[in-house]
């Protein structure tokens, strides 16, 4: 039977030791020219020298950018630098491949090599958009710190998810680029992604639950909020919780689902805050000067400046066990707790020396005893 030879085999003589022998890849590589190799090696050189001159540019940029106002370019300029520099490493890589007559057989390794370099294109591609959306979120976050600090204290949620969601989809690209079938990757994911999910329900609940805080916006850093039996001030929002300093300074950790299910008091966003106590005076004391108290205490709400004028209760309310009660309730024009501890305190101070100047006496619990005489004859 006649057998052909391939082309790219070849027969040794008589001595029969191997008659039929494939090109090793090292054959292959040596049929590379010189010329071949050192124009590969020069466009490494240019690529390094491309990136040594991008980044001198970039520094002076940035120099530049310091000078002005806008923080725009200073974000820009920050944040393409370091992924500029390996893009131009990258391009000397890629002119050099494309130099070389790799070998494609018996291992295509010109495939490979442009498919990792495609790869690792996506990958600094990816850290470019990642590190300018970063900046761009952080620069916005310290603006509005003090203009809205509701809006500041969300951002680093939406900036971590962002980030995160790049970076999959960063993976996912390189995978395809390699020849990895991302189809069939979601769907093997889509088959454990039950388990899964089942076994990080509370992470997923968590994760839900902060989104639900970015879109509702109960609260906001440095805000005064109730949550059930917790109490304090909003000290950090993440992905999984909220973190509450009490005013004991003890630091609570609430998961972020809790947050969905249960309400939250807000004493921060409170227009004004309410004043309300009862007097009570001696049982002695006459109609009029109940009367002029009454109307005492009502012109002393309305004169201060610190408290509503429109929207008052002075009334006698109440003929309770030991004293008349008269109902004062009131609303601060101030919202901190300092201020309104000091206009309660201004009130107070003002109504006890206006019931003294009036000769009106405030009660405190009392008993009187009153014994009968017996009639004669009767004895114990």
């Amino acid at each position: 039977m006649d057998r052909s030879l391939p082309s790219d085999h070849r027969e040794f003589g008589d001595a029969g030791e191997m008659t039929v022998i494939h090109p090793t890849l090292l054959e292959q590589f040596r049929q590379i020219t010189g010329e071949e190799w050192l124009l590969a090696a020069g466009a490494l050189v240019g690529g390094w020298v491309l990136k040594k001159i991008a980044m001198f540019i970039l520094k002076r940029l940035m120099k530049l950018a310091e000078r002005t106002d806008s923080d725009f370019d200073d974000i820009i300029i920050a944040a393409v630098r370091r992924p500029i520099g390996w893009l131009c490493f990258l391009l000397g890589l890629w002119v050099a491949l494309t130099v070389l007559p790799l070998p494609t057989e018996p291992v295509d390794i010109d495939r490979f090599f442009f498919s990792f370099m495609k790869s690792a294109t996506v990958f600094v591609g990816f850290w470019l958009v990642v590190r300018l959306i970063s900046g761009f979120i952080r620069s916005a976050e310290e603006k509005t710190r003090e203009t809205n600090p509701q809006l500041a204290g969300i951002l680093p949620l939406g900036r971590k998810t962002i980030v995160v969601t790049m970076w999959i989809l960063a993976v996912l690209v390189a995978l395809q680029n390699i020849g990895y079938s991302v189809a069939s990757l979601l769907a093997g994911i889509g088959i454990g992604g039950a388990a899964l999910a089942f076994a990080a329900k509370d992470t997923l609940a968590n994760f839900f639950g902060s989104l639900v805080i970015f879109v509702d916006k109960p609260f906001a850093i440095g805000e005064w909020v109730k949550v059930g039996n917790i109490e304090g001030t909003v000290e950090d929002v993440s992905l999984r919780v909220t973190r509450v300093r009490t005013f004991e300074r003890s630091l609570i950790t609430v998961p972020n689902q809790d947050l969905t299910t249960k309400p939250i008091e807000n004493f921060s966003r409170r227009e004004r805050r309410r004043i309300k106590f009862t007097i009570g005076v001696t049982y002695d004391t006459s109609i009029d000067k109940i009367e002029a108290g009454i109307e005492h205490v009502r012109k002393i709400i309305a004169e201060h400046p610190g408290l509503e004028t429109e929207e008052q209760y002075v009334y006698f309310t109440q003929f309770a066990d030991f004293s008349l009660n008269i109902l004062v309730q009131c609303y601060t024009l101030e919202t901190d707790y300092r201020k309104y501890l000091e206009i309660q305190h201004a009130l107070l101070i003002a109504i006890k020396r206006q019931f003294e100047s009036l000769g009106i006496e405030f009660a405190f619990p009392t008993q009187s005893l009153h014994i009968e005489s017996l009639p004669k004859g009767q004895s114990d």
